[in-house]
């Protein structure tokens, strides 16, 4: 299958379960909480299946790894449950950082009108708050403080996950990086070789450490 096709289908299933996420929340009058429940759980099995499925299709191609990467960690927050928000669940899959802060900045203005509670969004800020975290965008220090004082135990255990498996996935694209560049440099002066290994050791320290960002100021 080509690359074009291959993102083509993968689109496709994207869009369909996402949709269906969001759908559930439309049937909330029309079927009982037993049926929304049965649809909830068949609509999670089916993105874990997605799942397994982007995994195999993507690997070994490293442009459609990092185009895919951020869907790949919102479906499997949605499968923890670590994220429950349909919404959020799309914009984060859909590397849409700027729609994740408009639709943070509409909660902080109903929460400052009295229109709700904080209590009754803060499993949504803190989703939001995740997704902006692991999309690149900084957070200002009052959102960090918010999101220690109401992470979940799911969401901890889901961010644990992820940390592991980016370091994982840093030092096996190295080694392979490591492997290859080997076999490009064979037959090179020494100091071509150094310059190769200097030019690598800069790319592996930017995938481990993340530079800081300018941070914003929201609440």
């Amino acid at each position: 299958m080509s690359e074009a096709a291959l993102r083509e289908n993968i689109e496709a299933q994207l869009d369909r379960l996402l949709s269906q996420l969001e759908d559930l929340d439309t049937l909330k009058g029309d079927l009982s909480d037993d049926e929304i429940q049965r649809e909830k759980q068949d609509t999670l099995a089916q993105l874990a299946e997605f799942q397994d499925s982007l995994k195999k299709s993507v690997t070994g191609n490293m442009t459609l790894q990092s185009e895919y990467d951020a869907a790949r960690v919102a479906i499997r927050a949605a499968v923890s449950e670590a994220f429950k928000t349909p919404e959020v669940i799309r914009l984060f899959a859909r590397k849409q950082p700027a729609a994740l802060r408009r639709r943070l900045e509409e909660i902080d203005r109903d929460v400052k009108l009295g229109k709700i509670e904080t209590g009754c969004v803060a499993d949504q800020v803190v989703e939001i708050l995740t997704a902006l975290k692991k999309l690149g965008d900084p957070l200002a220090p009052k959102e960090e403080r918010f999101l220690q004082q109401h992470r979940s135990e799911k969401m901890s255990e889901f961010e644990a996950i992820e940390e592991n498996d980016a370091v994982e996935v840093s030092l096996a694209a190295y080694t392979k990086a490591q492997d290859d560049q080997t076999n490009r440099i064979d037959g090179r002066s020494t100091r071509d070789v150094q310059e190769y290994l200097d030019i690598d050791h800069a790319w592996y320290s930017s995938m481990v450490i993340a530079k800081p960002r300018e941070r914003r100021e929201l609440f």
